[in-house]
């Protein structure tokens, strides 16, 4: 089961514009994150997928795999199902650029979903995290996930999911925006129209389950740091430095 990493790697952000290219101690943010995701040693393969030159040649100026998309892409999936498409690989795991500080645990726990998956049922894993901080279920920011008993997803949502009725007590878990994919799904997905709920949310991973897909969440107890506005650079530098 040939498995590779792609890191999709967009230069354009609108709350942090070059964040990727940003300092992070003695290297960017994405050669960071390309090397820590190297490191793990559970590839077969690592690339970066970007639409930007200046990325592409910061990762290859430093010995890496870098792959410049061709098209205009709406979100981070259709990136990598363009980058992949002649690549010889089975299962694809997309690490975010701006999560430098990804570890080993939770690919290792993503890969292992496929590997136990017999019958090649699933199309995509992702991870989920249980919710301690209170104001997050409430907050759009923090994607939601509600699951079933046998661990797949029933739908992602920026609303609190499930609704506490009655005073009963719910479980919230938190979706993390790592996802594994197996190559023939990914490249379906790519191929499909958004429909109602990815339009309404904004949140690409609904398409599989629009369409009748699979995908499987594995819960973690992983806290990375993703650099998305300033002051998260701030205290991503802080983080390494006592490291």
């Amino acid at each position: 089961m040939k498995t590779i990493a792609v890191i999709p790697a967009r230069y354009a952000a609108t709350r942090f514009p070059g964040k990727l290219m940003a300092q992070l101690g003695r290297k960017t943010v994405i050669r960071t994150t390309y090397e820590n995701t190297v490191n793990t040693g559970l590839f077969d393969d690592v690339f970066v997928a970007t639409d930007s030159q200046i990325i592409y040649n910061e990762i290859i100026s430093h010995g890496g795999k870098a792959i410049i998309s061709k098209n205009t892409h709406q979100c981070g999936s259709d990136r990598i199902a363009e980058a992949v498409k002649d690549l010889d690989c089975e299962i694809i795991i997309n690490v975010q650029g701006d999560e430098p500080f990804i570890n080993k645990t939770p690919l290792e726990k993503l890969i292992k979903v496929y590997k136990a998956d017999i019958k090649k049922e699933i199309a995509m894993g992702t991870l989920i995290q249980k919710i301690a901080d209170e104001s997050n279920i409430e907050n759009p920011n923090c994607v939601k996930v509600a699951v079933d008993r046998n661990n797949f997803a029933l739908y992602f949502s920026r609303s609190a999911i499930p609704y506490s009725s009655q005073g009963i007590p719910s479980k919230y878990y938190k979706h993390i925006g790592v996802y594994a994919f197996r190559k023939e799904a990914l490249l379906k997905f790519a191929k499909l129209p958004m429909l109602q709920n990815e339009k309404a949310e904004k949140l690409e991973q609904l398409r599989f389950l629009e369409y009748g897909m699979k995908v499987k969440v594995v819960e973690t107890s992983f806290v990375g740091i993703e650099i998305d506005i300033p002051e998260d650079l701030v205290k991503a530098n802080a983080y390494l430095r006592k490291q």
